[in-house]
């Protein structure tokens, strides 16, 4: 993984910044010597140097475009110089330090360690050849090295840490920004497990999921490259143990299933080895062309609720990888709980809109229709004998056939998506209110309190839903003559009321969404939209005396 591009800027901005503070160190410990003049060559050196460090600041910055930076190489060549050149071997450590850090910083510690070593031995070396020590004091020599190899290896493991961090960072906020709401549950996952595949280098990423309310397992799977849409796979609850294991705490990892296998794992809650590693059925590995894989579980509610799988990889799994996986889980445990409940909270939406559908087609249009069929079948039978009749007859039927038209096409219309903006909900408002004056015999008082709403788009959306429903609710069931209608805003949030003077719910008292859920109350479709946009709903309700209700959502 390598860094995110404003992070990797950073580290070398580090980089270009920190070469000329210790090249002035090492001219300062130079001056401190008793005799300036035996080190007049090694200042001159360093101060073209100096120059040169300074000069790379505004070089690197233009081309930064390009990620173009000095190389390391121009750092060691100047290094051996200085070594070569230099009176004394205390004012070397300080480009030498710089050096182990660069190479920690862009190498990481597996090639900063080798380099740290050798150069370490160089320059005592060369410190023991100008005579600084004596050939026969090993111990002290020995010492210097170690002592001079442990602090480049420091500030390397210091530079490398700094590099992971960044890199650790840069995934994270990669695949935290796969999962988006906006995106679906599909298309969110798909780039999720694409991520986790490309990271780990595994043939399959794979998400299982147990919705206990459908009382099913949901399996979306991926090959590496694959940028199809995820269809989730579905199976009965039944078949759990052979994607979710026994053990839902464990975090396993197996790196041969053949026999007795080769594997290892812990428990997660407490880190604690597993001294038996559960397995997959064997019918579940063969379905998966299982070779070797990485398992760790993620949570809903504070409770296990599904598996990450990594399937396959090109090399062996270490116990960094495991653990890496772990963390990777936790982190977006938070983001996949919002997006499998988002996902729920529409399947109840779309639920209790296509019941309101039914309900609407059965109570209004099919009923007139079943009325119609029988009035045809009477002036059928009477057309002969009473013509007059039979005229008046269609001419209101004709009469009825253009009401439920109109109200077909209003339903039709208002099945259809809308676009609401802040600027326009007031103005979409208003009109629906005339055309509902128009078409009923309610009075209908519309006060909004704000003429200059600001909302987001999605809000408004759903506020201008919410008032639609609410008000043709009202007219198709609550009896009601009068309706107000109040929108307001403030610093923190919008409020919706709806009041009428109709016969009111079944119910009698005043209750919030979730209470009116725990009851099986409520319009439900109401209740979904509220949600959707983090607001609360407030029903109250006086049987024969009306309903109120009540619609607040936070903004911001």
């Amino acid at each position: 993984m390598s860094p995110h591009e404003t992070d990797r800027r950073h580290l070398e901005r580090q980089i270009v910044y920190a070469r000329p503070i210790v090249v002035l160190l090492s001219i300062l410990a130079l001056l401190e010597q008793p005799d300036p003049q035996a080190a007049k060559r090694s200042i001159s050196f360093l101060v073209a140097y100096l120059i040169l460090s300074l000069a790379a600041i505004p070089v690197e910055r233009f081309l930064r475009k390009r990620s173009w930076h000095l190389p390391i190489a121009c750092d060691l060549l100047a290094l051996g110089f200085f070594m070569y050149i230099s009176p004394l071997s205390v004012p070397v450590w300080f480009p030498y330090l710089f050096i182990c850090w660069v190479a920690g910083m862009r190498w990481g510690l597996r090639a900063a360690i080798p380099l740290a070593g050798a150069l370490a031995l160089i320059l005592v070396l060369l410190t023991a050849v100008k005579g600084e020590i004596g050939w026969m004091r090993v111990i002290a020599w020995l010492g210097l090295l170690g002592g001079t190899f442990a602090g480049g290896a420091a500030l390397a493991f210091l530079a490398d840490r700094s590099r992971h961090f960044a890199s650790q960072n840069d995934f994270f906020s990669r695949i935290t920004a796969t999962l988006q709401v906006d995106q679906g549950l599909a298309e969110s996952l798909r780039l999720l497990l694409d991520e986790l595949a490309r990271a780990f280098q595994v043939e399959v990423a794979l998400l299982a999921y147990r919705d206990t309310d459908l009382e099913r397992i949901y399996l979306w799977r991926l090959k590496a490259g694959q940028s199809e849409r995820l269809i989730p796979e579905s199976y009965s609850l039944a078949r759990a143990d052979g994607f979710l294991l026994d053990d839902m705490d464990a975090t396993i990892c197996w790196n041969s299933l053949e026999g007795a296998g080769s594997g290892f794992g812990w428990d997660r809650r407490d880190g604690r080895r597993l001294a038996t590693l559960p397995r997959l059925p064997g019918p579940t590995q063969q379905e998966l062309h299982l070779r070797s894989m990485l398992s760790v579980a993620f949570d809903q509610m504070g409770q296990p609720a599904g598996r990450l799988f990594l399937i396959n990889g090109r090399k062996l799994f270490e116990r960094p990888d495991l653990a890496w996986l772990e963390r990777i889980s936790r982190h977006i445990g938070p983001s996949l709980e919002n997006i499998f409940l988002l996902r729920h909270l529409r399947a109840r939406a779309i639920e209790g809109e296509r019941s309101r559908i039914s309900r609407d087609l059965h109570d209004g249009i099919l009923q007139t229709l079943l009325s119609i069929e029988i009035q045809l079948d009477v002036l059928r039978r009477k057309v002969a004998a009473a013509p007059d009749q039979a005229e008046a007859s269609l001419g209101n039927l004709q009469h009825t056939v253009k009401n439920e038209s109109a109200e077909l096409r209003r339903m039709v219309t208002d099945l259809r998506p809308l676009r609401v903006q802040s600027a326009d909900l007031v103005d979409l408002m208003q009109g629906f209110a005339e055309r509902y004056r128009n078409e009923s015999a309610l009075a209908l008082d519309v006060m909004i309190e704000s003429a200059d709403l600001h909302a987001p788009d999605r809000v408004c959306r759903e506020i201008f839903q919410i008032y639609r429903e609410a008000l043709n609710n009202i007219k198709k069931h609550a009896k009601a003559s009068h309706v107000v209608v109040k929108l307001s805003q403030d610093d923190s949030r919008i409020v919706l009321v709806v009041d009428d003077n109709g016969e009111g719910f079944s119910f009698a008292g005043r209750f919030t969404g979730d209470e009116l859920d725990r009851l099986r109350l409520g319009p439900i479709s109401i209740k979904e939209r509220t949600r959707t946009v983090g607001g609360v709903l407030t029903v109250e309700s006086n049987p024969g005396h009306g309903a109120r209700l009540i619609i607040e959502v936070p903004l911001g």
